[in-house]
């Protein structure tokens, strides 16, 4: 319960801080710092100077994230100095978590917090996602979701999950992380499936997006931490699933065992989709 309360103040922490100017938010660096725990300001610009490589490298503009600031600020008996600063955008602060000291507890939180959070704008704000149908917005994560997947196979097994069982129990622990406590055979019953039905060709678009979320990062924290042990591998994915559980909810979003149920398989969708783009 203690840890639980942690997560919800990191997370209430980090929506706290967001700014809003001219419509644009951002966090400032020295406010994020401090959240961060980083006593010195500088060592805090050393993580956000590996987070600037780290967004060069994936091709986006440095400068559409990261705006170099001087504030003025009262220092007392009406005196006052200049200070810098530096905007963040949701995906700059996204890269410096991901590029933070991930033993930190609130460090974690944020990793997950803004990984979710840069995410889901991505998708709020593509243009060509959000004009897709209900039915083509499924395909679509179903099929992101069945690529992460794979890479989730691929790093479990360097962390020790190497069998057909142990990758069962594996997923099932990122499961009832995400759903409560229901592991994929309680899903099933919970929304009423037949065994030879496939949960994850029966999820909507919201669910089969929170389970993306959950594959993405666990496969990110295995690799990243180098987790070896399928016991710790099974936590992790755990203790993934349940932070993005903890985050729906902080967002005021429905838990993903409570979302209806698609009546057409995503398999049916595709075959229907493939013969009309034939004719």
């Amino acid at each position: 319960m203690k840890k639980n309360l942690i997560e919800t103040s990191h997370y209430q922490t980090f929506e706290s801080l967001r700014q809003e100017e001219n419509g644009s938010e951002f966090w400032s660096a020295r406010q994020l710092a401090k959240v961060l725990e980083y006593l010195e300001y500088r060592n805090f610009l050393a993580v956000v100077d590996k987070a600037k490589k780290a967004c060069k490298n994936s091709g986006r503009p440095i400068e559409d994230h990261f705006v170099d600031i001087t504030e003025m600020v009262d220092i007392g008996s009406g005196a006052r100095r200049k200070i810098e600063d530096v905007k963040l955008s949701r995906y700059a602060c996204y890269l410096i978590v991901q590029n933070g000291d991930s033993s930190k507890r609130v460090i974690a939180n944020g990793q997950t917090y803004f990984a979710i959070q840069t995410r889901r704008q991505e998708l709020a704000d593509s243009q060509s996602f959000q004009q897709l149908r209900e039915d083509e917005k499924r395909l679509f994560l179903r099929n992101e979701l069945r690529e992460h997947n794979k890479l989730l196979v691929e790093t479990a097994q360097q962390a020790g999950v190497e069998t057909t069982l142990d990758f069962a129990v594996f997923q099932n622990h990122g499961y009832k992380g995400l759903y409560g406590g229901l592991d994929a055979k309680g899903i099933q019953e919970s929304k009423g499936l037949k065994k030879s039905q496939k949960i994850l060709d029966h999820m909507g678009s919201t669910e089969l997006a929170a389970n993306l979320f959950r594959a993405t990062q666990t496969e990110d924290k295995l690799r990243r931490e180098n987790i070896k042990g399928k016991n710790k591998a099974n936590q992790t994915h755990f203790e993934v699933g349940r932070k993005v559980r903890q985050t729906i909810k902080e967002l005021g979003g429905t838990m993903p065992e409570d979302l209806p149920v698609a009546e057409k398989s995503a398999v049916l969708l595709e075959k229907e989709i493939n013969k009309k783009s034939v004719k």
